[in-house]
């Protein structure tokens, strides 16, 4: 991703967050992270994130999605006697959400898994969040997700994320951002 890439995405982003009623400051467009997994498909994987804070205790954040983006299948496992792994409670704030966990997997699913792909995504049972609906995960859940036609936010309460742990079904995938 090229820095240009990088700031029409963080704009792009903070208009849909401003059209939300989501107000951020300065600092927060301007620290705005922009993920595209290291895969080079930003408009199919790929997301934007807001960090309102991530201590030693706890983490919130918004996660805005453009159209049908997806953040790919993964989970934060248990780091060591002190960190179980990552608890996440996921919000949705705008737009439309098709969350994907463990468990019977749902007969027609709304997300569209990029051809060549599907490999990567093995848990199908889906969760529509609207605005409003909220669901928690607990730690080490396989998970992914995909905006819905409109695209989407949602925010985000965990406990501290270590993004560095995080394990994706995909092996190709790199989680912190490359910017050229």
């Amino acid at each position: 991703m090229t820095l240009d890439e990088a700031r029409r995405a963080r704009e792009r982003a903070s208009e849909m967050c401003r059209r939300a009623g989501i107000a951020l400051t300065p600092a927060e467009r301007d620290n705005m992270e922009i993920a595209d997994f290291g895969l080079g498909d930003f408009d199919r994987y790929g997301f934007e994130i807001v960090v309102y804070a991530n201590t030693d205790r706890y983490c919130a954040k918004e996660i805005i999605l453009f159209p049908r983006q997806i953040c790919p299948e993964h989970r934060h496992p248990c780091v060591d006697a002190s960190n179980p792994g990552k608890q996440e409670t996921f919000r949705c704030r705008w737009g439309e959400v098709y969350l994907y966990v463990a468990g019977e997997p749902s007969l027609k699913p709304k997300a569209v898994v990029p051809a060549g792909h599907e490999s990567y995504f093995t848990v199908w049972r889906e969760i529509v969040l609207r605005p409003g609906d909220q669901l928690t995960l607990p730690p080490d859940s396989l998970h992914w997700f995909q905006a819905g036609d409109d695209g989407a936010i949602l925010s985000e309460f965990s406990s501290t994320s270590t993004d560095e742990n995080d394990v994706w079904t995909n092996p190709n995938i790199k989680r912190l951002p490359v910017i050229d």
